[in-house]
């Protein structure tokens, strides 16, 4: 983990203060675009704080997945040391970016909280839920690369072409409600669009989101990530020497 924040956050200037500028700066671009053709946001009245409750999520699983990915080919130095195991690299970067995402969740919501008038009720339950929906989606997605990745060296340039379309698709800029039946019939098996849901369920009380499986949410990611484990305790070494 210490060389995790070495290398990630100590050789940039800033540091750590770009985790939290770049989804500020990313939330508040979106937010600025879009006040220019909606008249309101599909919840509340803040534009900034409804998508900041979209975006954040989205970034927590994102990067995560990115970054335990490239556990393998990051920490391959490391692995030579008979004490240190394919899991530690992974472990160690899951534990840090999500301790490190999480405190820029926090820091950037109670940043719109303070500077814009949201009259909001938070509920930190849902919020959490959400949060740890789109976090075990992360490494469950990010082990299956990290295999994949490390057995294929073309997977590497095809799974970002693959998962560009997520952004669109994972309820951001708009709510589930709000898309056509044979939208919702696909977006449905979209994890992150539960834990998006269940997260806004957290920042605005009056809006119900029934199409929330908790089960799906959480099964899908458990099920992804058994199955990565299984499969790279079996064919890491294989992975490492390509």
């Amino acid at each position: 983990m210490l060389r995790e924040m070495a290398s990630t956050y100590g050789r940039s200037p800033g540091g750590y203060a770009w985790a939290v500028l770049s989804p500020l700066g990313a939330v508040v671009l979106m937010a600025f675009a879009f006040s220019f053709m909606l008249r309101s946001p599909s919840l509340g009245s803040s534009f900034v704080l409804f998508y900041a409750t979209g975006y954040l999520p989205f970034d927590l699983y994102s990067q995560l997945q990115r970054k335990i990915g490239a556990s393998l080919k990051f920490s391959r130095p490391l692995l030579a040391y008979p004490g240190v195991g394919w899991a530690h690299a992974v472990i160690a970067r899951f534990l840090l970016n999500t301790l490190t995402l999480l405190t820029v969740f926090c820091i950037v919501i109670a940043g719109i909280l303070v500077a814009v008038e949201t009259q909001t009720l938070l509920r930190v339950l849902p919020i959490l839920e959400g949060l740890a929906m789109v976090a075990l989606l992360g490494l469950g997605v990010g082990l299956i690369n990290c295999l994949l990745m490390g057995l294929f060296d073309v997977w590497e340039r095809v799974w970002p072409i693959l998962s560009r379309p997520l952004f669109l698709a994972s309820a951001i800029f708009y709510i589930y409600e709000d898309v056509p039946a044979f939208a919702k019939a696909v977006l449905w098996w979209n994890p992150i669009v539960h834990a998006v849901g269940t997260v806004r369920t957290g920042f605005y009380p009056t809006y119900d989101a029934s199409y929330v499986s908790p089960a799906y949410a959480f099964g899908l990611p458990l099920a992804l990530i058994v199955a990565a484990m299984l499969f790279l305790r079996r064919y890491y070494r294989r992975a490492l020497e390509r």
